[in-house]
């Protein structure tokens, strides 16, 4: 009968790794002055790491018999790090109080320190554990699934999600860069929901878009063309069902590109439609087993009714309202319904049609500014009521203001409360003002005044406009540089409504 005291010996060398004694490696993670020196011992680094066994292995000892160890191709924190060095010592990792984001960032890092077990053991619980994270970062992670190796378990977690919904990936803005090695993997699916002839047309037009220089018109095309395309296609054309082409798609689909395909295949193809039980000698794959049940069709998303912002601004602002680690990619959960447009309802903050009329008693609205001269777009977040009578200011910890990305703006910038909540919100409609504390401050006729500016707030996190355009905390009205003053050239205000997406 063998005894294994496992929990006596992780507990005893983790208290090695607190007070590393006859250690012989130093490593260095992070930047000075904020870099970190982790004092360890290389035989147990190297017996749990190939990585370090080689590492140690190349690096000799200084002068005080330490090797000094940094580790300039690959990019990791000290807090990964921390998680890492615990594990290599003790065999214990907790994950409660890690963001999603860490956690798959420790994986990477994990796999390239060759970690297997717990490469294994992270992409298990990532796909029990955070389904909903990993669906929303989709294209990032399942391309770096592709890019990254010993990732089977995520990769095959969406792999499962695309047989199931194809057009999750194949109607994606990013198709046309799907890496090659992700394409043939999907193509292999038996169970890929999706006619074959569709599944033709997405892999003619994956091919053509990584040839740009592919005539448009296919009526004038050269069988150099074909064969540019044919080259492209060869690591997927084996996993075509051709046979389980309808004939129509045969003749509309396939016939057009028959000069990409082998000779046989194609004499065969056309043998098959003519004598379907006459004898061939091409490779037969098995139709696909589409399933009985009618699946789930792709959200048609409500048309999004603004001159100022685009969906994928619509979807960031989504995500910020359900405080998302990361921005939804498709199907956004809420519509924007249009209350109010500058150029159609006016631009005063107080007329008889305009913002605090039409929106009074409204909750849950987005205004989104554009900028007169500087083309920023400005914005905030009010999930209280518009009250068009009263002046006073409101309690919230829900809203926020933001700048979102233009071509100058790289990325947008969020800004949410942080503290002083009673003063979140400045509802003051007799005096033809409404702001988010004074992070921004929307004054009288938005379009001719010039009086609207951000500030520097006590109340929300961070500036929302740049240096230059930013009123000093400090000053007064009269006293605001004019660079810091803005008019708008157009703004709308939005109603927030939420859509049912089962």
């Amino acid at each position: 009968m063998t005894t294994k005291f496992f929990d006596r010996l992780s507990n005893d060398l983790s208290q090695l790794l607190e007070d590393p004694i006859d250690y012989n490696v130093t490593i260095e993670i992070g930047e000075a002055p904020n870099n970190q020196i982790f004092k360890v011992h290389s035989y147990i680094l190297q017996s749990r790491s190939p990585y370090f066994k080689y590492k140690f292995n190349e690096t000799p000892f200084n002068d005080d018999h330490i090797k000094v160890l940094t580790m300039p191709n690959i990019n990791i924190s000290i807090k990964i790090f921390n998680v890492i060095i615990k594990y290599i010592y003790g065999g214990i990792i907790s994950l409660e109080k890690l963001e999603n984001s860490s956690i798959f960032d420790l994986l990477i890092t994990s796999n390239e320190l060759e970690l297997d077990e717990l490469v294994e053991y992270l992409q298990t619980y990532l796909v029990n554990n955070c389904a909903s994270w990993l669906r929303l970062k989709f294209d990032q992670i399942y391309r770096t699934s592709y890019q990254v190796k010993n990732l089977e378990i995520i990769r095959n977690f969406y792999n499962d999600i695309i047989a199931k919904h194809p057009n999750t990936i194949f109607e994606s803005e990013n198709f046309h860069s799907l890496p090659e090695d992700a394409l043939i993997s999907i193509l292999k699916q038996d169970d890929l929901q999706l006619e074959e002839g569709k599944i033709w047309e997405y892999v003619i037009k994956w091919g053509k878009a990584k040839n740009s220089t592919l005539p448009t018109d296919l009526d004038k095309w050269t069988s150099d063309n074909f064969l540019i395309l044919k080259e492209t296609l060869k690591g997927c054309l084996p996993h075509i069902r051709y046979f389980s082409f309808s004939n129509e798609d045969v003749i509309k689909k396939l016939f057009p590109y028959q000069q990409i395909l082998e000779s046989k295949l194609f004499l065969d193809i056309n043998s098959k439609i003519m004598i379907p039980n006459m004898p061939i000698s091409s490779i037969v794959l098995p139709p696909r087993k589409i399933l009985n049940m009618r699946l789930p069709t792709r959200i048609t998303p409500i048309p999004l009714s603004s001159n100022i912002i685009t969906n994928e601004h619509a979807l960031e602002i989504s995500s910020w309202i359900d405080k998302k680690e990361s921005s939804y990619i498709e199907n956004n959960p809420y519509e924007f319904k249009l209350l109010v447009r500058g150029s159609r309802d006016g631009f005063d903050v107080k007329t008889i049609k305009t913002i605090y009329n039409i929106c009074d008693k409204v909750s849950k609205t987005i205004i989104i500014l554009k900028v007169e001269g500087t083309g920023e777009i400005l914005g905030g977040y009010n999930p209280l009521e518009w009250d068009n009578i009263n002046n006073q200011y409101k309690n919230t910890q829900d809203s926020f203001v933001f700048s979102l990305k233009t071509t100058s703006l790289k990325n947008s910038i969020l800004s949410r409360m942080e503290r002083n909540f009673n003063y979140a919100i400045h509802n003051y409609s007799r005096n033809s003002r409404f702001s988010f504390s004074n992070a921004l401050c929307l004054i009288g006729n938005l379009k001719t005044g010039k009086k609207c500016y951000c500030m520097v707030s006590s109340v929300y996190s961070k500036p929302i406009r740049s240096d230059e355009f930013i009123r000093p905390k400090e000053s007064l009205f009269s006293n605001i540089p004019k660079e810091a003053l803005f008019s708008v050239e157009e703004y709308e205000v939005f109603e927030i409504l939420p859509i049912d997406l089962n």
